[in-house]
């Protein structure tokens, strides 16, 4: 029977141009009877993006007639970039390029230009899927007509309304608009009211119009939420343990912040003999309770993460499993996958070996509880105290070994917005990065490394987790600015951009560089094929540690079961073909880019709040972006960022220097550069645009560090 691959292989190694059905039929020696299924096959591959009918009704692969296949991403300056769907370079879209596709559109790119060492450009022929169905904005009546100005600037466009599907909407509401006409170039798009979530500032309202402007889901179906009542209903029992392995004896705990309510990775540690040790990671066995096919597995599969907002939490599961059955609480026996890593004082893995297991985790800490106990401040008992420090010397050299092979840190400023009960933002705490998280994430990393690998040694189709090299036309600009501070960058490998942060390290400048590798880098992604992690340095990584909140660890935790523990039983599934888990892999990257922007949204929403009670205070910052119209200010103590727009720089008339990062003074030669120390002060505060508008404080705003 003809498969999908066999299309490829043809069109990619056979066919020396475009084919028709009949030629692609004969080439394959198919049947006149079996052109009913090419074609159905070929119009499902054409819509995925697959294949390209050109004119003629004639298929090719895209790559062989310079397409790209990817997902759209628009920069706030209105430039777009199409990341291929397999790693490759992006595809640069001027904002005359784009169309009518929009932020997170599944589109296809023809590449019109191809520099050295610079980004190919292109322009968006068709788009394939829609990122969203429905846009959040606020309703203008305008006579006749109305429209809604969307709240995300990436839309560009205001979505034009009919009066007659206005609804009960009224000048100035909060509201969900349908779209039923994506419009083109020429026009935009045209929607319909379908719900009006208030008026903006009412409590609550904000952070819903998130909720609905990323499409997320709030509540289960009651088939999901009985589905996993009944399982909820069951503690574990001896015919669950039976062939596990009994961790029950050893000394099991958690680290996780203060708040967490889940818990899906705990560790325990025992000597094995003059300078060895034997770290045991263990991760829920979600696997075992979430059935392939069933109402819950379908529902994780759709939501694809949890969404962690900053008032609430949209889990991937119900909560009865999430913060319960699979959570590993302390005092209750958890089913388990624990992958068990023999190591020497030097962080070198002599051993390791997977299981079913059954624990009772005896403690669960907050980071900063670990830490304390760490640093001598906090009374614990010998066995934990001596557990954390083993833990904390294995985790340094593991780090220091990951970083020997090139693997990238950035250490960069983490704030928490606390709100009370109304929602209503009250501080801003800056976070400090512990020890202790660095521990836990050394041996999460160690031990998705080392599921990755026994998967890629066994032969066996995975989800993977992917991370490739930067483009070379950020590379190149990356090199240009450092060149100009005296710095070499002398290749664009990890090791390169490694030794580059260590060179600023300390250094005025550190700041500025490490924001622009931050900025040159990718984003991380799932894919069914075992391409490198660039930024850890890793050949071959996956994610597994995560299964209660992330759908790829669960299907990690199956592919697991199945290839490597030989389990038997409807509750492992598979085995999967590989275009099952790409497209997994595929929804998965793009939920967690819908949920990873709904979890910004929110926390700059409350910041943009807490920022009002701030109108004319002074704050310092530093420099976090340069365009034509001014700069952004990242502030200190807050971590908010606001634009300081260039009329409000009277001293003299400026020019954006692009290659320098820069706005320079005509007359006098006074430059605000990325990564610049300024001084601010803030001025106007739009909570329905989410902007920060600041000025400089005193004559320049210069701040000496």
């Amino acid at each position: 029977m003809i498969e999908k691959k066999d299309i490829v292989r043809f069109l990619g190694e056979r066919a020396e141009r475009p084919v028709r059905l009949k030629e692609l039929a004969r080439g394959l020696h198919l049947a006149a009877s079996d052109y009913g299924r090419l074609r159905r096959m070929l119009r499902e591959m054409e819509e995925a993006g697959e294949v390209y009918r050109v004119r003629r009704r004639k298929f090719a692969l895209p790559e062989r007639i310079n397409l790209t296949v990817g997902r759209l991403e628009v920069t706030r300056g209105g430039k777009g970039f199409v990341v291929p769907d397999s790693p490759g370079i992006d595809v640069f879209i001027p904002a005359t390029r784009l169309g009518n596709a929009y932020d997170g559109d599944r589109v296809v790119a023809r590449l019109e230009h191809r520099r050295r060492g610079r980004n190919p450009e292109g322009s968006i022929v068709r788009v394939l899927e829609r990122a969203r169905s429905q846009v959040v904005g606020v309703f203008r009546a305008a006579g006749r007509f109305a429209y809604v100005a969307p709240s995300e600037a990436m839309l560009r466009r205001d979505v034009f309304v009919p009066r007659s599907s206005a609804g009960e909407a009224r000048q100035g509401d909060l509201v969900v608009v349908r779209i039923v006409d994506w419009g083109s170039e020429h026009h935009g798009p045209v929607g319909e009211v379908i719900e009006v979530l208030g008026r903006p500032g009412d409590p609550g309202v904000d952070v819903l119009a998130i909720v609905h402007a990323h499409e997320l889901t709030t509540s289960f179906s009651s088939g999901v939420l009985g589905e996993a009542g009944e399982l909820a209903k069951r503690e574990v029992t001896e015919k669950d343990r039976v062939g596990r392995k009994d961790f029950r004896d050893s000394l099991v705990f958690t680290i996780d912040p203060v708040d967490a309510k889940d818990h899906d990775d705990a560790l325990s540690v025992e000597q094995a003999g003059a300078d060895r040790w034997v770290v045991h990671v263990h991760i829920a066995d979600v696997s075992f309770y979430v059935i392939p096919g069933s109402a819950t597995d379908v529902e994780a599969r759709r939501r694809g993460t949890s969404v962690y907002l900053v008032d609430r939490v949209l889990p991937m599961l119900p909560e009865v499993l999430s913060t319960d059955l699979c959570s590993l609480k302390p005092g209750r026996d958890r089913l388990t996958l624990s992958v068990s890593l023999e190591l020497d004082g030097s962080g070198r893995v002599l051993k390791m070996s997977l299981a079913e297991g059954v624990i009772r985790s005896r403690r669960a800490l907050s980071y900063e509880e670990a830490q304390a106990i760490l640093d001598g401040d906090r009374a614990a008992e010998t066995d934990l105290q001596m557990a954390l420090e083993w833990l904390r010397g294995l985790a340094r050299q593991l780090r220091r070994r990951r970083q020997a092979r090139g693997g990238l840190d950035f250490d960069l400023p983490e704030a928490r917005v606390v709100v009370n009960a109304a929602g209503e933002p009250t501080e801003i705490e800056r976070l400090l990065r512990l020890d202790t998280h660095r521990l836990v994430e050394e041996f999460m990393i160690l031990a998705n490394e080392s599921i990755a690998q026994a998967t890629r040694k066994r032969g066996l189709e995975c989800i993977y987790r992917i991370h490739d090299a930067p483009d070379p036309d950020r590379l190149e600009r990356l090199a240009e600015f450092v060149g100009s501070l005296g710095i070499s960058l002398r290749q664009g490998s990890v090791r390169g951009l490694q030794r580059l942060l260590e060179t600023v390290e300390g250094r005025p400048e550190e700041a500025v560089v490490t924001m622009l590798v931050l900025r040159s880098m990718k984003q991380a992604i799932y894919s069914a094929h075992a391409f490198e992690h660039f930024g850890l340095g890793s050949p071959a990584y996956t994610h597994f540690t995560s299964p209660i909140r992330r759908y790829p660890d669960l299907m990690v935790h199956r592919i697991v079961r199945a290839g490597l523990l030989g389990c038997d039983g409807s509750e492992a599934g598979g085995p999967w073909a590989v275009e099952e888990l790409q497209a997994i892999a595929t929804h998965a990257s793009f939920r967690e880019r819908q949920a990873m922007e709904a979890e910004r949204d929110s926390v700059d929403l409350k910041r943009i709040e807490f920022m009002e009670r701030h109108l004319g205070d002074v704050f310092a910052g530093t420099v976090s972006g340069v365009t034509a119209f001014g700069f952004f200010v990242l502030l200190d103590e807050v971590l908010a960022e606001g634009l300081v727009h260039v009329s409000r720089l009277e001293d003299d008339y400026y020019h954006y220097v692009e290659e320098e990062y820069a706005l320079v003074g005509e007359a006098g030669g006074r430059r605000y550069r990325l990564g610049d120390r300024v001084a601010v002060e803030v001025v106007r505060v739009d909570r329905e645009a989410r902007q920060l508008d600041l000025a400089l404080a005193g004559n320049s705003g210069e701040v000496r560090n």
